[in-house]
C-alpha cells in the first residue's frame, strides 16, 4: 500500500455562487485538499497543459477536476475531450457537475471518459447535500498519478 498523495481539486465553474457553495460543502464533508478555482476553460487548460501546451507540467501531479459544462469560453465537453486525449492528464478523474440532464450529453461525457456525472439540483438544500456527499466520496477516492 502506497502513501496517499495529496490531491489538488481543480474546480472549473463560472458561477461564483455555485463555486462558493461547492467549496463550502466540500469543506463541511471534511475534505481539506487544496482547491484551485477557474472561471473558464482557457485558464484551466493553460494550467493543466503548461506554457508549451504539452501537458508534461502535470506529470506526477494528483488532480481531481470538478467540471461545469456551461462555461463562457468553451464547453465543458471540449475540456473533457482535451484532458482525456492528453497522455499526461488522461488518468485525471473528472467529475462533471452541471445543470444539464440531457441523456445524450450524459452519455457523451461518459464516452469521453468522465468518471462521475452529477446534475446540480435546482434548490439550494439539494445542491448543498449533493456536494456534501461528493465531499465524502472525495475523502475515500484513490487518484492515480497522471502519467
Amino acid at each position: 500500500m502506497t502513501d496517499a498523495k495529496p490531491v489538488t481539486i481543480l474546480m472549473i465553474e463560472d458561477d461564483d455562487g455555485h463555486a462558493r457553495l461547492i467549496e463550502k460543502n466540500i469543506r463541511r464533508a471534511g475534505v481539506n485538499n487544496e482547491i484551485i478555482p477557474f472561471v473558464n476553460g482557457t485558464d484551466a487548460l493553460a494550467y493543466l497543459f503548461g506554457q508549451d501546451g504539452s501537458g508534461t507540467v502535470s506529470t506526477h501531479r494528483h488532480y481531481l477536476i470538478l467540471l461545469d459544462l456551461n462555461l463562457p469560453d468553451m464547453t465543458g465537453v471540449s475540456i473533457l475531450e482535451k484532458v482525456k486525449a492528453n497522455p499526461h492528464t488522461r488518468r485525471t478523474p473528472v467529475v462533471v457537475l452541471t445543470t444539464t440532464d440531457d441523456e445524450r450529453e450524459i452519455q457523451r461525457c461518459y464516452d469521453l471518459g468522465a468518471n462521475v456525472y452529477i446534475t446540480k439540483p435546482v434548490d439550494y438544500d439539494g445542491f448543498a447535500n449533493a456536494i456534501r456527499q461528493l465531499g465524502m466520496f472525495f475523502s475515500v477516492m484513490q487518484v492515480p498519478e497522471t502519467a
